[in-house]
């Protein structure tokens, strides 16, 4: 009699752009999700692309979509915060926020990270939600803000900033995405390296992400070979690396209905 086979891990990928993808491509996307039954937080860089990222929510139990302002997009939105008000209470989670000082090298358009980000982390600390983060070149500043504002749980996309403000966020308890610039840079490795396993979560940052660091866009199986590196960085297992990723998740989610999607896909659930 055979063995009754094993269901495969679920994956995670903590912070993706499913929007960003041509219509086209997005029924191979959702087959993959399928198959490979990776957990998707779709993170929206703009209210535009959250609309957009509901109706893909909706044709894939494997994707939740949060709303965001990316701090590159601030300067556009930021005289228009008011009219997100009714869209705040619906998101689950809020995601992609944050500053960039490296990238955006025209300090006059700060002013308008600032307040775009502070508009989200005094809704974060009221509703008590969960925030996907952007730091790149402004580490210290995002760091003292989540500190102001008593923000609880964070997810800290693609930390490539110094040591200090790293140790920092650690010892807030938050967790932190890598992804594919894991497989090419020993810089990203050595921070991956000094995140305790317990706050270690996988993403693509597809498919923007993956262009730039390859020069092209990659698919959602992008993931386990990024959750293979994770891995061989911790010296584990990848089955093992791979469940700890999970309950990491899951932990983000323990207790929060609004977070019910998210942890029926991780824990393999169907909705009913």
């Amino acid at each position: 009699m055979d063995e009754p086979s094993v269901p495969p891990a679920v994956y995670v990928d903590a912070h993706a752009h499913l929007d960003e993808y041509p219509d086209t491509w997005l029924g191979v996307v959702f087959d993959q999700l399928d198959e490979l039954r990776i957990a998707t937080i779709s993170t929206a860089m703009a209210p535009q692309a959250y609309e957009h990222t509901l109706k893909i929510q909706e044709r894939s139990r494997w994707v939740l979509a949060t709303l965001g302002i990316h701090p590159w997009n601030a300067p556009y939105f930021v005289t228009q915060l008011d009219d997100l008000e009714s869209d705040l209470e619906g998101s689950p989670m809020f995601g992609e926020i944050g500053l960039d000082f490296r990238n955006v090298r025209d300090a006059s358009l700060y002013d308008s990270q600032l307040r775009v980000l502070e508009f989200f982390l005094s809704a974060a600390k009221e509703q008590d939600k969960v925030v996907n983060l952007h730091t790149s070149g402004a580490e210290a500043e995002v760091l003292e803000l989540l500190e102001r504002y008593a923000i609880r749980r964070a997810i800290i996309h693609w930390y490539s900033g110094p040591p200090e403000p790293l140790k920092r966020l650690v010892a807030r308890g938050y967790h932190f995405t890598f992804g594919c610039e894991l497989l090419s840079s020993g810089f990203i490795q050595s921070i991956a390296g000094e995140v305790p396993v317990a706050q270690l979560l996988t993403e693509t940052d597809n498919p923007g992400g993956p262009q730039w660091v390859f020069g092209e866009p990659a698919m959602p199986d992008l993931v386990p070979t990024v959750l293979q590196a994770l891995a061989v960085t911790h010296g584990m297992d990848e089955a093992d690396m791979a469940e700890c990723v999970r309950r990491n998740l899951l932990d983000l989610t323990r207790g929060d209905a609004r977070l019910d999607r998210l942890t029926q896909a991780l824990t393999g659930e169907r909705r009913t």
